[in-house]
Protein backbone atom coordinates (compact mmCIF):
# COMPACT_ATOMS: atom_id res chain seq x y z
CA UNK A 1 0.00 0.00 0.00
CA UNK A 2 2.95 2.62 1.01
CA UNK A 3 4.55 1.47 -2.03
CA UNK A 4 1.28 2.12 -4.30
CA UNK A 5 0.18 5.66 -2.34
CA UNK A 6 2.49 8.19 -3.98
CA UNK A 7 1.75 6.67 -7.51
CA UNK A 8 -2.08 6.92 -6.86
CA UNK A 9 -1.74 10.24 -5.42
CA UNK A 10 -0.43 11.18 -8.84
CA UNK A 11 -2.68 9.31 -11.29
CA UNK A 12 -5.90 10.88 -9.62
CA UNK A 13 -4.24 14.53 -10.17
CA UNK A 14 -2.87 13.99 -13.56
CA UNK A 15 -6.69 12.63 -13.99
CA UNK A 16 -7.99 15.50 -12.27
CA UNK A 17 -6.35 18.12 -14.47
CA UNK A 18 -6.84 16.31 -17.34
CA UNK A 19 -10.54 16.63 -16.82
CA UNK A 20 -10.81 20.48 -15.98
CA UNK A 21 -8.72 20.83 -19.06
CA UNK A 22 -10.76 19.31 -21.20
CA UNK A 23 -13.82 21.13 -19.44
CA UNK A 24 -11.84 24.73 -20.17
CA UNK A 25 -10.60 23.75 -23.75
CA UNK A 26 -13.12 26.75 -24.93
CA UNK A 27 -12.11 29.41 -22.89
CA UNK A 28 -8.45 28.88 -24.86
CA UNK A 29 -6.58 29.00 -21.76
CA UNK A 30 -3.52 26.08 -21.07
CA UNK A 31 -3.37 24.74 -17.72
CA UNK A 32 -0.29 26.18 -16.58
CA UNK A 33 -2.20 29.51 -17.40
CA UNK A 34 -5.38 28.63 -15.33
CA UNK A 35 -3.37 27.40 -12.82
CA UNK A 36 -1.35 30.73 -12.52
CA UNK A 37 -4.89 32.52 -12.13
CA UNK A 38 -6.10 29.97 -9.45
CA UNK A 39 -2.84 30.78 -7.38
CA UNK A 40 -3.32 34.41 -8.02
CA UNK A 41 -7.11 33.88 -6.59
CA UNK A 42 -5.68 32.03 -3.73
CA UNK A 43 -2.48 34.01 -2.76
CA UNK A 44 -4.78 36.89 -3.03
CA UNK A 45 -4.44 39.79 -5.78
CA UNK A 46 -1.83 42.36 -5.39
CA UNK A 47 1.00 39.48 -5.13
CA UNK A 48 4.19 40.37 -6.78
CA UNK A 49 5.74 37.87 -9.04
CA UNK A 50 8.14 36.72 -7.00
CA UNK A 51 5.15 36.12 -4.16
CA UNK A 52 3.23 34.08 -6.36
CA UNK A 53 6.38 32.03 -7.92
CA UNK A 54 6.96 30.86 -4.42
CA UNK A 55 3.62 30.24 -3.96
CA UNK A 56 3.28 28.28 -7.24
CA UNK A 57 6.65 26.77 -6.41
CA UNK A 58 7.83 27.54 -10.15
CA UNK A 59 10.97 29.87 -11.24
CA UNK A 60 10.40 33.61 -11.72
CA UNK A 61 11.32 33.34 -15.55
CA UNK A 62 8.63 30.78 -16.11
CA UNK A 63 5.99 32.86 -14.23
CA UNK A 64 6.96 35.71 -16.75
CA UNK A 65 6.27 33.98 -19.69
CA UNK A 66 2.91 32.80 -18.02
CA UNK A 67 2.36 36.30 -16.74
CA UNK A 68 2.90 37.79 -20.11
CA UNK A 69 0.48 35.40 -22.18
CA UNK A 70 -2.39 36.07 -19.40
CA UNK A 71 -1.83 39.96 -19.78
CA UNK A 72 -1.81 39.38 -23.68
CA UNK A 73 -5.20 38.26 -23.19
CA UNK A 74 -6.15 40.74 -20.87
CA UNK A 75 -6.79 38.15 -18.49
CA UNK A 76 -4.57 40.40 -15.31
CA UNK A 77 -2.48 43.84 -15.14
CA UNK A 78 0.75 44.52 -13.73
CA UNK A 79 0.58 47.74 -11.54
CA UNK A 80 3.22 49.74 -10.28
CA UNK A 81 3.93 48.61 -6.22
CA UNK A 82 3.91 52.07 -4.19
CA UNK A 83 6.29 50.84 -1.72
CA UNK A 84 9.12 49.23 -4.49
CA UNK A 85 9.57 50.52 -8.04
CA UNK A 86 10.82 47.44 -9.09
CA UNK A 87 8.54 45.19 -8.32
CA UNK A 88 5.04 44.87 -9.81
CA UNK A 89 1.78 43.96 -8.29
CA UNK A 90 -0.76 41.35 -9.93
CA UNK A 91 -4.14 41.95 -10.48
CA UNK A 92 -6.85 39.97 -12.24
CA UNK A 93 -8.86 41.94 -14.80
CA UNK A 94 -12.58 42.06 -15.19
CA UNK A 95 -12.51 39.33 -18.39
CA UNK A 96 -10.21 37.79 -15.91
CA UNK A 97 -12.28 37.87 -12.89
CA UNK A 98 -15.20 36.31 -15.57
CA UNK A 99 -13.02 33.74 -16.54
CA UNK A 100 -12.44 32.70 -13.01
CA UNK A 101 -16.21 32.68 -12.26
CA UNK A 102 -16.78 30.31 -15.08
CA UNK A 103 -13.14 27.63 -13.96
CA UNK A 104 -14.55 28.03 -10.37
CA UNK A 105 -18.39 26.98 -11.45
CA UNK A 106 -16.76 24.07 -13.91
CA UNK A 107 -14.00 22.88 -11.24
CA UNK A 108 -16.45 22.74 -8.62
CA UNK A 109 -19.03 20.43 -11.05
CA UNK A 110 -16.06 18.09 -11.56
CA UNK A 111 -15.21 17.83 -8.23
CA UNK A 112 -18.71 16.92 -6.86
CA UNK A 113 -18.49 14.05 -9.66
CA UNK A 114 -15.58 13.08 -8.55
CA UNK A 115 -16.41 13.10 -5.10
CA UNK A 116 -19.42 11.01 -5.19
CA UNK A 117 -19.92 8.25 -3.33
CA UNK A 118 -16.90 10.15 -1.02
CA UNK A 119 -17.68 11.22 2.62
CA UNK A 120 -17.00 14.43 3.92
CA UNK A 121 -15.49 12.39 6.99
CA UNK A 122 -12.79 10.77 3.93
CA UNK A 123 -12.22 13.97 2.97
CA UNK A 124 -11.23 15.71 6.10
CA UNK A 125 -9.07 12.13 7.13
CA UNK A 126 -7.31 12.41 3.15
CA UNK A 127 -6.76 16.18 3.70
CA UNK A 128 -5.29 15.31 7.00
CA UNK A 129 -2.83 12.58 5.68
CA UNK A 130 -1.43 14.85 2.74
CA UNK A 131 -0.76 17.48 5.40
CA UNK A 132 1.33 15.15 7.42
CA UNK A 133 3.22 14.15 4.05
CA UNK A 134 3.55 17.89 3.43
CA UNK A 135 4.82 18.98 6.79
CA UNK A 136 7.16 15.96 6.53
CA UNK A 137 8.50 16.48 3.01
CA UNK A 138 8.90 20.39 4.20
CA UNK A 139 11.46 18.72 6.80
CA UNK A 140 13.42 17.15 3.95
CA UNK A 141 14.81 20.53 2.43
Amino acid sequence: MRDEFPFAVARVTRRWRKLLDERLKDLGVTQARWTTMVYLQLGGEGLTQRELARLMAIENPTLVRLLDSLEQQELIERRPCPNDRRARRLYLTSAGTSFMNVLNERAAELREEMLEGVTDEEIASSIKIFHKILSNAERQR
